[in-house]
């Protein structure tokens, strides 16, 4: 065993220049040195005999008795190697290079075995999970399409089974980062491995205080449209949020990819031409569209563009327009052009004055509308909200069950003063419209970021349908656990935990 022990030290490789790093270990720097030279990146291989005879070394080494790992004991493993080690150094040369070599050599020998008793361990978890785990490889896979992202990768590099599950298409068909530390690279490679199963997809941050700037810019979306749209063509809900640099080009090519997206909503809106691209029969299938601006107010919304606007998504029933200059015609136009609309949210719409509200209710007795939103509009007015009150008597608006007008600045009253205790007929309405909630907060002892850093509630007693409750600012949170340092990789994506 000796002699195999100097055979192997002899084994000369590359010289190098050792440094050690901040934790002890060896940091090897290669110069250019004689090519006969063997390497342990590269090793030459050996004649069949010697080879033998290296596996034959490598058996006995394996088949040492159970020890102590204690370095204290004569008998231990770990003293032998040291003894070894020390007799090589000692017959090796004088010179402190060549000693520095040799030790290096022993760290590399000895990683090449860790990496060795990984891989194995890796097998034998993958033949045992094979042999153990109850669902076949189609029901694992469904199983691991419903998990997060985050539980996905950690499924992912558990065992070799679990890995080949996980790099389904299937798993990845709804693909939701929203609040996830990710950058357009990521967004890329887990759009090209959904393929065309894709079906939804979620990216971005909300905005809140605190919160970290989305790294996303509008090219993570550049899969969509490769190879003739094949894979947006699948695509059926899209949301964003945040997304910097995504300007009109960028939803223009995001949009035209998917033709047969039923589902879209986009928070942080900062391109002053996003209706143009909806106006394009591509975007015709649309059935739920939630558009929130940046900015305050957001001009962009002229009466021509929006007439155009409704005529180009047909299937439309729901719409949130949240931050735009809307005035009462262009939601009267809103409203007349899209017959199947069952919600409408117009929050902080900057010109609305509530006038709109008369014809809702005397001209639309059978509409399907269910939800009207008109939050922190400033330029409502209380006697329009008050006369479309008075409206829902008479049945009008029939399927009509949810009426949100809260303003933390109060509604306008004589044109200018503020009310923030208007006197709406709150019982009658309760008689009359049993199914109606009727919701007004004109609190403003907090601002914004304060309501939404206690957590304040959108309603402070559910079976009261009638109270002037208060609500959440928040038009949108959803808090979540951030992914971080995703990275590409021919097999995986490397998640730090």
């Amino acid at each position: 065993k000796r002699s195999h022990l100097a055979i192997s030290f002899n084994l000369k490789p590359k010289a190098r220049f050792v440094t050690m790093d901040a934790d002890g270990a060896p940091n090897a720097k290669r110069p250019r040195h004689d090519e006969s030279s063997s390497s342990i990146q590269n090793p030459n291989p050996l004649p069949i005999s010697n080879q033998s005879h290296f596996d034959l070394f490598i058996s006995s080494l394996l088949s040492f008795p159970d020890s102590s790992p204690s370095l204290s004991s004569p008998l231990s493993i770990g003293r032998s190697f040291d003894r070894a080690l020390d007799k090589a150094l000692a017959s090796a040369s004088s010179d402190v290079s060549a000693q520095d070599l040799l030790v290096d050599r022993t760290v590399e020998l000895a990683s090449l075995l860790l990496d060795s008793a990984k891989r194995c361990f890796r097998k034998r978890a993958s033949v045992h999970n094979s042999n153990s785990w109850p669902f076949p490889q189609e029901l694992t896979i469904k199983v691991f399409s419903m998990l997060d992202k985050k539980s996905l990768m950690q499924a992912m590099v558990s065992c070799t089974m679990f890995h080949k599950c996980a790099m389904d298409p299937l798993c990845y068909s709804r693909i939701e980062l929203k609040d996830k530390n990710v950058d357009d690279g990521v967004v890329r490679t887990m759009i090209h491995r959904a393929g065309k199963e894709l079906r939804s997809l979620e990216l971005g941050h909300v905005a809140r205080p605190r919160s970290p700037l989305s790294l996303l810019t509008g090219s993570c979306l550049s899969p969509l449209s490769y190879n003739h749209c094949f894979i947006g063509n699948r695509l059926r809900s899209l949301h964003l949020y945040g997304l910097r640099d995504m300007y009109k080009d960028s939803y223009s090519d995001a949009l035209s990819a998917c033709s047969n997206i039923t589902d879209l909503k986009i928070v942080g809106l900062s391109s002053e031409q996003i209706f143009e691209p909806l106006t394009r029969k591509s975007c015709r299938k649309i059935e739920h569209l939630f558009l929130e601006a940046r900015l305050f107010p957001y001009s962009s919304t002229g009466v021509s563009v929006m007439a155009e606007f409704v005529t180009s998504l047909p299937k439309l029933t729901s719409l949130t327009l949240i931050g735009f200059d809307i005035t009462d015609a262009i939601a009267q136009i809103l409203f007349e052009g899209f017959p199947k609309l069952k919600h409408m949210n117009l929050s902080r719409a900057s010109l609305i004055k509530g006038r709109f509200m008369r014809d809702l209710g005397d001209s639309f007795k059978d509409s399907l509308l269910e939800t009207l939103i008109l939050r922190d509009c400033p330029y409502l007015e209380e006697k329009e909200v008050l006369q479309f009150l008075k409206s829902l008597f008479t049945g009008n608006l029939r399927l009509l069950e949810h009426i949100d007008v809260s303003n933390t600045l109060g509604l306008l009253s004589d044109g200018v003063k503020r009310s923030k205790n208007p006197n709406f007929p709150l019982e009658k309405l309760k008689e009359e419209r049993s199914n109606v909630k009727f919701v007004a907060d004109f609190t403003s002892s907090l601002s914004r970021s304060e309501r939404f850093s206690r957590g304040i509630s959108d309603s402070s007693d559910e079976d009261d349908r009638f109270e002037m409750v208060p609500i959440d600012p928040r038009i949108e949170s959803d808090g979540d656990d951030d992914i971080a340092n995703f990275v590409d990789g021919d097999g995986l994506l490397g998640y730090e935990f």
